[in-house]
């Protein structure tokens, strides 16, 4: 038995082979080569898939649409159906082996189509699930992509037992953005008395009482919850990512400024125990300089190269957001996701390299999905704290079952059981508890 699976097609095409690489390599696990010539496939005695729009011989078949060969964007007519509601389908077209193409429905998830085509944005300019093909069909919440391969893979192999193929393991990691490092300390002269007068005005006297305490050293800044962190880390052995707002005071930057020595010291403590990368900031895809400096503060302070990034609000426009990202040497990106809604927004839990459709090319940017975000939960979703985790188990199970990669997105602030955070912190450690089971 070959070691390979050789693919045929009528046409070959870029979209193509990055979704071939995508789906059967990285997600199926199988190594293969490409033909264009049908008698070279016949010849050849070992596994192998026909992509085209006729069958050949008796060999595994996936009838081809025509997205995967065409250039540009326009309207899509794709019939993506979950597999398992196909009886009909397989009893009148009993030559298809997929009744569908699944290498068309992966490339369109994966690489963002529908976010090229006329769309609204919101008010911070950013797609939202509402939008997309996953929630309008009610599949947002599964790695819908990575249950094809799982169905894939497995038919494959019924047909060619033999078959070698690369195992998957199933990971978490535990991503947090520090937006706001200290609730009240390290602000400034100017800010902190802002900070009281607004508090003033509102008679809001609990918030005076608590910024005093604090800037007098009397209690521990609420948002400094670093040492809890530091400690769920070592008890469920966690990996963690940390993204730091570097970017200059704005409405919505608002981290403590980089100059401060007390902030420094806790980005070079962050990066004793974990990986740390760059938040660019809200105003920094207005300004496109800004993100070049923000990124070299960070490397600066750390005395190393900077490479794994999460936007600020998760703005994402494609492309230009990740062509700028690309530009600034950033190879890991982590904003796939919605603020609005949990779910998986590429169809995936497992990470891919970013296709630019305008220019019809496969970059060296890899994007990192993750699953939810403690603020949708609590802002955009309005889940409480004692109903959150029957939200995010499902899809913990869901990534488990395919072997995938669970990535959650919390903030230091959330953390701080302070106000409208009461309650959260549990539910940090209980997710934590059961992806690391």
């Amino acid at each position: 038995m070959s070691a390979y699976i050789l693919v045929y097609s009528h046409k070959e095409s870029s979209r193509l082979q990055y979704t071939l690489n995508f789906f059967l390599k990285e997600l199926c696990g199988f190594e293969f080569r490409f033909t264009l010539k049908a008698h070279e496939f016949r010849s050849y005695d070992g596994p192998k898939i026909n992509y085209s729009d006729k069958l050949l011989d008796n060999e595994f078949f996936v009838y081809s649409e025509n997205l995967l060969f065409k250039k540009g964007i326009e309207d899509q007519d794709l019939n993506i159906f979950y597999w398992d509601n196909l009886p009909a389908f397989f009893a009148t077209h009993p030559k298809y082996d997929i009744p569908f193409d699944v290498f068309a429905a992966t490339f369109f998830m994966v690489s963002r189509y529908e976010e090229y085509l006329p769309h609204v944005r919101d008010q911070h300019d950013r797609y939202i699930a509402q939008n997309s093909f996953a929630h309008t069909h009610n599949f947002l919440h599964l790695p819908l992509v990575d249950l094809y391969a799982m169905k894939f893979q497995k038919m494959i192999l019924q047909k060619y037992p033999n078959l070698p193929y690369k195992k998957r393991n199933y990971k978490y990691i535990s991503s947090l953005d520090i937006d706001n490092a200290y609730a009240f300390l390290e602000k400034g002269f100017m800010r902190t008395g802002g900070a009281f007068l607004r508090s003033l005005l509102k008679f809001d006297l609990a918030d005076i009482k608590e910024r005093l305490s604090v800037i007098s050293g009397k209690t521990q800044d609420p948002y400094d919850t670093y040492d809890y962190q530091l400690d769920i880390m070592k008890k469920y052995n966690l990996k963690v990512l940390y993204f730091i707002l570097l970017g200059k005071y704005g409405e919505n930057d608002k981290n403590v400024p980089i100059e401060n020595r007390k902030f420094q010291s806790l980005i070079k403590s962050l990066a004793d125990y974990a990986d740390v990368g760059i938040h660019p900031s809200y105003g920094s895809n207005k300004e496109p300089d800004r993100l070049k400096k923000e990124i070299n503060h960070l490397s600066k302070i750390l005395r190393r190269d900077i490479y794994q990034s999460r936007q600020h609000f998760l703005k994402i426009r494609l492309p230009e957001t990740y062509r700028k990202l690309i530009e600034h040497d950033i190879t890991d990106d982590y904003s796939m996701g919605y603020a609005n809604e949990v779910g998986f927004r590429a169809g995936t839990c497992s990470s891919f390299l970013f296709y630019d459709i305008d220019q019809e090319k496969e970059t060296n940017l890899r994007v990192h999905p993750f699953g939810v975000m403690d603020a949708t939960l609590k802002y955009y979703m309005k889940i409480e704290p004692d109903q959150a985790l029957s939200h995010i188990i499902p899809m913990i199970d869901q990534v488990k079952k395919v072997n995938g990669t669970f990535i959650s997105l919390w903030h230091n602030e959330s953390l701080s059981e302070r106000r409208d955070w009461k309650g959260w912190s549990t539910v940090y450690e209980q997710m934590v508890e059961y992806a690391t089971k």
